[in-house]
């Protein structure tokens, strides 16, 4: 199970994968379909990691429309034959820039917490003190 500053990690990492091909600005955006599905398929892992945040991560950065990234991404995992490219470019040039922002200062913030609580961390610990890795070792 990923953690608040796992997800806050994906979000700051989708955020720069889809300025990486973004960057050309929004006409090579508008007429190279490929471009176009990576920046959506980016889009949605940064809304679904935003949407499974918790609540008190959220509370760190009131300002950021939490709920419509959620609904965004609803509309991007359920109409993806029906997604509007204006729509698309306005979050890319309007929105991604201070939502960036804000996961930056959250980072930050919470540089602090203890990951060794997350249950994949119990169980790769379990994993790597098994005998079935203890037998390749050998």
């Amino acid at each position: 199970m990923r953690d608040d500053y796992q997800r806050l990690l994906d979000i700051r990492e989708g955020i720069g994968r889809i300025e990486k091909y973004t960057s050309a600005g929004r006409q090579e955006f508008e007429k190279n379909e490929l471009v176009q599905t990576w920046v959506i398929h980016h889009l949605q892992i940064v809304c679904e990691a935003a949407r499974a945040l918790t609540t008190r991560c959220k509370e760190q950065q009131p300002q950021v429309p939490w709920e419509k990234i959620a609904g965004m991404r609803n509309i991007l995992i359920d109409q993806y034959f029906g997604i509007d490219t204006d729509i698309v470019w306005a979050v890319v040039e309007k929105d991604l820039a201070s939502l960036k922002t804000a996961i930056e200062e959250m980072l930050e913030r919470n540089k602090q917490v203890s990951r060794g609580n997350c249950e994949s961390d119990v169980l790769m610990q379990f994993l790597f003190s098994s005998s079935v890795f203890r037998y390749r070792q050998e």
